[in-house]
């Protein structure tokens, strides 16, 4: 556990050196980076991965603040917390990836390279939005953002079954039950599962109003792209966000970045495909 923007996080580490911090998404846990974890600290890196605020047993924030904002500060706090310096590196999936990129993007001295895996540049926004079938996939966002309650009351339904149908539609062919049993105790808590699907919700639309959305800096920066090399990883056969839409996404990022399409991996393409992941993140991390 370590304390950070006034949260206690649960947390996984690995290794001494400087710090790899590794940010998981929906409906993920720490222990998505269980393949990676090991060969940064081999590669001579601090390597680190919270559990996101919210998720058990990092604590459920007081004042249920879930914006990208707030991962931001919360990447940056811990980044202070674990003695990171200008040598550190940022590695997130799927939200870790939109928390890395902000993080980055607010406190630039503080890391050096950025990894990204999952979830393309903000400015392919316009364009995943205007799809139809993208649309589709997106089913789940728009229901979390508007329906709370229900949707907390179905996804823990009947063993949270919800969460298993989304890593088949996500990682087609992947068996995830190993991971799966690791997101579930995460989420088992009512006050948990209602913080993770709270991501979603709008900081504007839910502030009382007249109040100051807090995170104003962090908001801002999250809008930004980062200005490190970054390198971007996409799954090919990815049923979250599809390919076809993201190729190309190097375009809209700093100068020096890359992006790699891994030939048969979905969105969970670190656990599918860990290996050829690992070695992509390693030779940019050290690079």
């Amino acid at each position: 556990m370590v304390a950070a923007n006034g949260l206690e996080f649960g947390l996984l580490e690995a290794g001494t050196g400087p710090l790899a911090l590794c940010l998981h998404g929906f409906p993920d846990s720490a222990h998505t980076w269980r393949h990676l974890l090991p060969a940064l600290a081999e590669a001579g890196f601090h390597a680190v991965a919270p559990f996101m605020r919210g998720y058990a047993p990092t604590a459920v924030p007081d004042d249920a603040r879930y914006s990208i904002g707030a991962l931001v500060a919360d990447a940056v706090a811990l980044h202070q917390a674990l003695d990171g310096d200008g040598q550190a590196v940022l590695i997130g999936h799927d939200w870790g990836a939109e928390a890395a990129n902000g993080a980055a993007a607010l406190a630039p001295d503080r890391w050096r390279r950025v990894v990204t895996l999952g979830v393309p540049p903000l400015a392919l926004d316009p364009m995943l939005y205007s799809d139809y079938q993208q649309l589709q996939r997106f089913f789940y966002l728009f229901w979390f953002r508007d329906s709370l309650a229900q949707a907390a009351e179905v996804v823990a339904a009947d063993g949270m079954t919800f969460l298993d149908r989304l890593w088949q539609d996500w990682s087609p062919g992947y068996d995830a039950a190993k991971d799966l049993a690791r997101v579930k105790e995460s989420l088992r808590q009512p006050e948990n599962l209602q913080a993770a699907i709270s991501y979603y919700r709008d900081p504007v639309l839910d502030a009382t109003p007249g109040a100051v959305v807090p995170s104003a800096a962090e908001e801002e920066a999250a809008s930004r792209q980062a200005q490190q090399p970054t390198l971007y990883l996409h799954g090919s056969v990815d049923g979250c966000i599809g390919v076809e839409l993201v190729r190309g996404a190097e375009r809209h990022l700093a100068p020096g970045s890359r992006m790699i399409v891994m030939e048969g991996a979905g969105h969970f393409q670190h656990l599918e495909q860990p290996e050829e992941v690992n070695e992509h993140i390693l030779a940019w991390a050290t690079g």
